[in-house]
């Protein structure tokens, strides 16, 4: 099955990196290109691709908007927002706007081309750098108070689990390190989803966090 990308940023440049790499790239294919968030969400509407991957700063409707309405729509694809390093403020936004994943935009284009793959699936998928920018705006929210870990209603091992999520690790990583199969840590993180009603990781990701469970770090 080949996964149909759409391309939305302002810069030409990264738009053509991109598309050669996806382009070269196995079960990969890019149908559209977009200059700005009003134009992503057109071709998200008349291309129907699986995956947008979209810049959070561009003229007139940034990607944040965009991002809202793709995923409000009935089309079902999923947004990877590509991110800079000074782009904190946008994050949670993001998040809020129905984005799957981050990326940064000085990734290796190998591990872009996998988190395509990721997204695609339905999973969401933070970039690591990303994960701790996003704690650390969390940690400085003025009044915040995070609800004991418990009060969530999952198991113990369910908690370990999204401790996990929390600070990163893959499905894989997740298996290795608690010694169960890769199918099992699926199985966990499908249901932490079902229970904590969490439309995908990154969300998995955010609550870890709120509950306490991944410490902020600066």
């Amino acid at each position: 099955m080949t996964v149909r990308v759409v391309l939305a940023d302002d810069q030409p440049l990264v738009r053509a990196a991109l598309r050669m790499v996806i382009g070269e790239a196995t079960g990969l294919e890019v149908v559209g290109e977009a200059g700005n968030g009003a134009e992503a969400v057109e071709l998200a509407g008349s291309e129907r691709p699986d995956v947008v991957v979209m810049d959070i700063r561009m003229p007139g409707m940034d990607g944040i908007e965009a991002t809202r309405l793709i995923t409000e729509g009935s089309g079902g694809a999923q947004v990877i927002m590509l991110t800079t390093f000074d782009d904190d403020d946008y994050l949670y936004g993001a998040l809020r706007a129905g984005a799957a994943g981050f990326l940064v935009k000085d990734m290796a284009l190998d591990d872009i081309l996998d988190a395509i793959r990721v997204v695609a699936t339905g999973d969401g998928l933070l970039a690591p750098s990303v994960t701790r920018r996003l704690i650390r705006e969390f940690a400085e929210r003025p009044g915040f108070a995070a609800p004991a870990p418990r009060a969530l209603g999952i198991t113990d091992r369910e908690r370990e689990v999204l401790t996990l999520i929390g600070n990163g690790l893959s499905n894989t990583e997740i298996a290795a390190r608690l010694s169960i199969s890769v199918a099992t840590a699926k199985t966990y993180v499908t249901r932490l989803l079902a229970k904590l009603d969490a439309r995908d990781r990154v969300r998995l990701v955010i609550i870890a966090y709120e509950v306490g469970l991944v410490a902020a770090t600066r």
